[in-house]
């Protein structure tokens, strides 16, 4: 238990650092998103109606920097975020936001998940057989995969799957003369769409789990306990699963809490060359038109993910290794 308040303690002192963070960083960038929203209109407006909204996005140097900080906080706690520059007029940003995550989670989500399994799955099979065939091909060509850009394999999908063969869609989540629904037809088109950059993120990011468990896994079963069990004449799946994949796990599974985190952020480069309207191509252009609101919902809604992935990691890892608790 005292662990657990431990954590929760770091958790809500971190959390504050963050949200302050991001109350202080949109406002050292450069723009204003008063003057942007301005912009928007050709015939201008008048200079109290520039004051009306500076007021409104909480800008400007008439604003007290106190009194716009604890608004702020105020306005997080109670889910009041504003209303978005990027979208249509009058959209509010939580709407925005839950608009968006659906997408994120289902190809960045799923993907991540699929990923680490399989990748876990084939660095502790690969280490048990070490120097067999699956050691020797597999590891080294997804590892080499981790290493070329995201966008690039994401462009050649696109150009041979996409344009050269019309075997697979690459634009947008789902066919624009379908209407969203919870069909078969309608579910089996997003599908369809994110089957080109699911495929680029997975095999760009499944060779970091590969190797760092088959690297863990091999160390482990140079352990005495390991050599303990064969001694015993346990049979080898339960050394492999029960005494050695189990230990070796858990760095793996700490990274995993934060590719979960990270995942709600989307991935910003893909989902741009795919036009994938999720979390990633969301901030990215709430970035381009100086979207404060937008922004503000963006990065706290990742730095929470991001802090209790590790929060959940934590207590995950003192389950499964009671000596990281430390000290009672």
């Amino acid at each position: 238990m005292r662990f657990v308040l431990r954590r929760l303690g770091f958790f809500v002192l971190t959390l504050w650092v963050a949200l302050t963070l991001n109350f202080v960083l949109p406002r050292l960038m450069p723009g204003n998103p008063a003057l942007a929203i301005i912009g928007k209109f050709k015939g201008g407006i008048s200079p109290q109606a520039v004051k009306v909204l500076e007021a409104q996005f909480g800008v400007g140097s008439h604003q007290n920097p106190v009194a716009q900080y604890f608004s702020y906080l105020g306005n997080v706690f109670t889910g009041k975020f504003g209303t978005s520059l990027t979208t249509e007029p009058g959209a509010s940003v939580g709407r925005v936001v839950l608009d968006a995550i659906p997408w994120t989670l289902g190809l960045v989500g799923v993907t991540t998940v699929l990923a680490f399994i399989l990748g876990t799955g084939i660095g502790i099979l690969g280490a048990w057989r070490r120097g067999g065939r699956l050691d020797s091909l597999m590891p080294p060509v997804f590892v080499i995969m981790t290493v070329v850009p995201y966008f690039w394999i994401g462009l050649m999908l696109i150009l041979v799957f996409g344009v050269k063969l019309h075997w697979l869609p690459y634009f947008f989540s789902y066919d624009y003369t379908l209407t969203p629904a919870f069909t078969p037809s309608f579910i089996g088109n997003v599908a369809e769409h994110a089957i080109l950059p699911a495929f680029t993120l997975l095999i760009t990011t499944i060779g970091i789990w590969i190797l760092t468990m088959r690297n863990t896994m091999i160390t482990t079963l140079a352990e005495d306990y390991v050599r303990m069990a064969r001694a015993k004449g346990l049979p080898g799946y339960r050394i492999m699963l029960d005494y050695a994949a189990r230990n070796a796990i858990l760095p793996n599974l700490t990274g995993f809490a934060l590719s979960l985190g990270f995942v709600v952020g989307g991935a910003i480069l893909i989902e741009e060359v795919f036009n994938y309207q999720g979390v990633g191509y969301l901030l990215l252009q709430a970035v381009n038109n100086d979207d404060y609101p937008l922004m503000q919902a963006l990065f706290l809604l990742i730095t929470v993910a991001v802090l209790v992935a590790i929060l959940l990691s934590d207590i995950a890892t003192a389950v499964l290794d009671p000596r990281t608790r430390g000290a009672r």
